[in-house]
């Protein structure tokens, strides 16, 4: 005999016995499987005599994530915002993307170890006209700053550790700033991954990714600024540098193309994490240098809310 209504359903955790519990929430488990499968099926076969119900819950279905929910930000800037084109026109990068060739200094702390060598060695092996030189115990960061300034490098890098463990990197833009102080993480060499390429001496191409506000678009094209313009397509190398709710991912992969369709990537290495800590106008000043946004922890008052 059968009413018509549905019966109501058992909540498992009103059940006291323990294996009468797991069986009730287990037949319940499989149930609703098997209804999302049957729903599943139905609606294949509904798409497939009418197309446009495919393309339509695509548009709909949009997943919600931190990235499609974040918070409202007037700092973004739009892809047609003609005033922030204009200052980029004339700002302290712009002669790097008009042809000016890059030439830039990397160096550490005095007594740097071992790890931290090996990472300014993967630097030097990505980044183009990049020259390391030792530093001495006697030089202060000023010091080396001038000393760039008066042979003409365009940009000064330098990777800092604690624990003997390369910890941060600052890279100052020459010859007047801005610099820009980042915390290091997730460091591996492309000697720890699995499957590497080796890397060519060829000029790679740059991928800059989701650098949305004005803050990101200052950082990113300081990134920018230490890769020549012109990649050497015939390398087929992409370094990446792709920005997520201000975590700062690198990578570099060399591509490979297969009967014209498909694209292969095979990591080349290293890869490690940035995140800014603070961004300073002009050269770098500890004690009376003008900030332009610097990293605090009451900032974070939602996992939706984002600088970069």
């Amino acid at each position: 005999m059968s009413s018509g209504k549905r019966l109501p359903t058992i909540e498992p955790s009103s059940i006291k016995n323990k294996a009468k519990r797991e069986e009730i929430f287990l037949r319940q488990k499989h149930e609703k499987a098997k209804a999302k499968r049957q729903r599943r099926l139905e609606l294949k076969k509904e798409e497939k005599d009418n197309p446009e119900l495919h393309e339509a819950r695509l548009r709909e279905n949009v997943p919600v994530t931190q990235e499609t929910t974040r918070e409202f930000d007037e700092a973004v800037v739009a892809a047609d915002d003609g005033e922030v084109a204009k200052e980029e026109e004339e700002d302290e990068f712009a002669q790097y993307f008009n042809g000016q060739a890059p030439k830039v200094l990397i160096t550490t702390t005095p007594n740097a170890s071992k790890p931290t060598i090996s990472f300014v060695k993967e630097l030097v092996s990505v980044i183009p006209n990049l020259e390391y030189v030792k530093r001495g115990k006697k030089f202060s960061l000023q010091q080396i700053i001038q000393f760039c300034r008066n042979r003409e490098y365009t940009d000064l890098i330098v990777v800092t550790e604690d624990h003997k463990e390369p910890t941060h990197v600052t890279i100052v833009h020459l010859p007047s700033g801005p610099t820009a102080h980042f915390r290091l993480t997730r460091i591996k060499g492309g000697k720890q991954i699995s499957g590497h390429g080796r890397a060519t001496s060829h000029y790679p191409e740059l991928i800059l990714n989701q650098f949305t506000t004005r803050l990101g678009h200052t950082v990113g094209r300081m990134f920018a600024a230490l890769f020549p313009q012109v990649p050497e397509f015939q390398g087929r190398q992409a370094v990446t540098f792709h920005n997520q709710r201000d975590f700062i991912f690198f990578r570099r992969h060399r591509y490979v193309f297969r009967s014209g369709k498909r694209v292969d990537l095979q990591e080349i290495g290293p890869r490690f994490t940035l995140r800014l800590r603070w961004l300073q106008k002009g050269l770098y000043d500890p004690t009376s240098g003008e900030y332009e946004w610097m990293y605090k922890a009451d900032l974070e008052t939602s996992r939706r809310r984002v600088f970069l």
